[in-house]
């Protein structure tokens, strides 16, 4: 069929057409309405799957998280029991308010106890509070031999209750002694009364002062 033949075809007489150009026509039209219908509608549905896929994803990687955590349920809960027993251990560790005193006393018997010479021996002033025990520094200063110093460390290092030394410096003394300075700190728990306080001095830190205007 020659293009001069397409040309001929009557559009009003569609039903007479050969075969050939009635099926061509019916292509168009297929995929005129195909398109239509994609432009109207197909391309909401096709986004809205691939949305409900996305979210059918999140659904199955949560309850794939969910049903882990509920098969370790039992090896979480020994942990943080095993957790719980480690905090009470170290919690023990610290001395209570009334303990205070003699744990001073072990520190500086510690050093005589190795023959060292107390020039300074200085708690601070004040305690330096966290959220559940309080630091005290205390400023030392010690003579003795290079091996008795090293001793005195070791036995601060033992002793029952927390005590670290920090800012050690070394100089050379008198007699081929050494002189030691440092800060031991050490540590204790707080009581409930001190403990609430400190949470209720928290909370109105939180509050905004009086006669403040919100922005």
């Amino acid at each position: 069929m020659t293009l001069d033949d397409l040309k001929g075809l009557d559009p009003k007489k569609i039903g007479s057409w050969p075969i050939l150009p009635k099926f061509g026509v019916l292509v168009i039209a297929l995929l005129l309405i195909m398109g239509a219908g994609y432009w109207f509608d197909w391309q909401y549905q096709i986004e809205q799957i691939g949305t409900e896929k996305q979210k059918e994803e999140q659904l199955r990687t949560t309850f794939l998280d969910k049903k882990k955590q509920a098969i370790n349920l039992g090896a979480y809960l020994k942990q943080k029991e095993d957790i719980e027993k480690e905090f009470g251990a170290l919690l023990k560790q610290l001395p209570g308010k009334s303990e205070m005193d003699a744990l001073l006393t072990d520190i500086n018997q510690a050093g005589l106890g190795r023959g060292l010479q107390f020039e300074l021996f200085k708690p601070a002033a004040q305690e330096t509070v966290k959220d559940f025990y309080a630091e005290l520094p205390i400023t030392i200063k010690i003579t003795g031999s290079y091996h008795d110093i090293g001793a005195f460390a070791s036995d601060i290092g033992k002793l029952s209750r927390i005590v670290t030394l920090n800012d050690i410096s070394l100089t050379g003394g008198k007699d081929g002694n050494l002189v030691m300075d440092a800060t031991a700190k050490t540590f204790r728990y707080l009581d409930e009364d001190e403990i609430a306080k400190q949470r209720k001095a928290a909370a109105k830190g939180k509050k905004p002062a009086p006669g403040a205007t919100k922005k």
